[in-house]
């Protein structure tokens, strides 16, 4: 990132609440098209229709599940077709077209910094080295949508013993590829490419911190953050970094992407809280993607028990 970017106001086309991002309507039209199978067609307008392509095996036999509140997944085509990725779109729906000759291979992860035994895995190395583990996981946009899916992969905190954390490092930064030519929304000089996140230790060594390789029984396609991505489920969907290629144990507070674009509107914990409106719209309720009515946020998306002690004492409302 140069040293010399400065963050402008963020524009209102970035980020929107979804009550005016989402057009029902439209998805839903969009919707019966992904169930036909036209995936690309309805992803990528301008492209000719295709004959449809029946859906991966295990997808099928995923049906009927749900997660531990009773919530249904969200379908396969939603999924795979609606996804926030500015890396190559700002539109939603966009996404799985541009995406879709994404290389994935060959792809190295490096772990190092503040560690006794950094290393660089090959990716493939990385996905063996880990019994996998199929996890459901409610997904909560700050735009105010949400999702339910089923992610495959490994607890981080498998991988950060393996490293070797000395007792300095306090937070975990998270960095994707930097491919302007893969990704054309990198071009956009609005943001400080490449994308970064970053969490403390504790929250990077919970248990639902999910490196994440699979999704709906099957690799991460490219639109889903292919090949490795992180999932916290009881955060804002920002900070699920997509296609990582770095990680580094540090000693400070990692800047990342969404607080340097705007730093009056993303902070860096981004728990999910009914209580703290983001600056132009409630957070107090979400429309879960295929419902027809909102439902009330819960605090850090329904999983409290888990994680709320992490935040013991801290005003959340201060450390958004």
């Amino acid at each position: 990132m140069s040293t010399n970017w400065k963050p402008d106001k963020i524009r209102s086309s970035d980020i929107t609440p979804e009550a005016v991002y989402l057009n029902r309507r439209q998805f839903m039209k969009g919707a019966a098209v992904f169930a036909a199978g036209a995936v690309l067609a309805a992803c990528a307008p301008q492209i000719a229709p295709q004959a449809p392509t029946p859906l991966p095996a295990e997808v099928g036999a995923m049906a009927g599940q749900k997660d531990e509140l009773g919530d249904p997944l969200t379908v396969y085509a939603a999924v795979t077709g609606y996804n926030n990725y500015y890396e190559f779109t700002q539109s939603k729906e966009g996404v799985a077209g541009l995406a879709h000759d994404f290389k994935t291979r060959p792809w190295t992860v490096a772990v190092g910094g503040l560690v006794n035994k950094p290393h660089t895995y090959d990716i493939d190395e990385l996905i063996k080295r880990f019994p996998v583990q199929e996890r459901i996981y409610r997904l909560r946009c700050v735009e105010g949508w949400s999702m339910v899916i089923p992610w495959r992969g490994f607890p981080l905190k498998q991988l950060l013993a393996e490293v070797e954390p000395t007792n300095a490092a306090k937070y975990v930064r998270f960095q994707t590829i930097l491919d302007p030519q893969q990704m054309p929304g990198q071009s956009d000089p609005s943001f400080p490419w490449p994308y970064t996140e970053g969490l403390r230790m504790d929250e990077a060594q919970n248990d639902l911190t999910l490196l994440t390789t699979g999704v709906y029984g099957q690799d991460l396609l490219p639109q889903n953050g292919a090949p490795i991505r992180i999932v916290t489920p009881w955060k804002y969907g920002f900070k699920s970094v997509k296609a990582i290629v770095k990680i580094d144990l540090v000693a400070d507070q990692p800047s990342t992407l969404w607080p340097l674009t705007a730093p009056d509107e993303y902070g860096f914990y981004a728990n999910v809280n009914p209580n703290v409106p983001h600056p132009r719209w409630s957070q107090s309720t979400e429309r879960r993607i295929g419902d027809a009515d909102r439902r009330p946020t819960l605090l850090f998306n329904g999983y409290a028990d888990q994680v709320a002690s992490m935040y013991a004492g801290m005003d959340l409302h201060a450390n958004f």
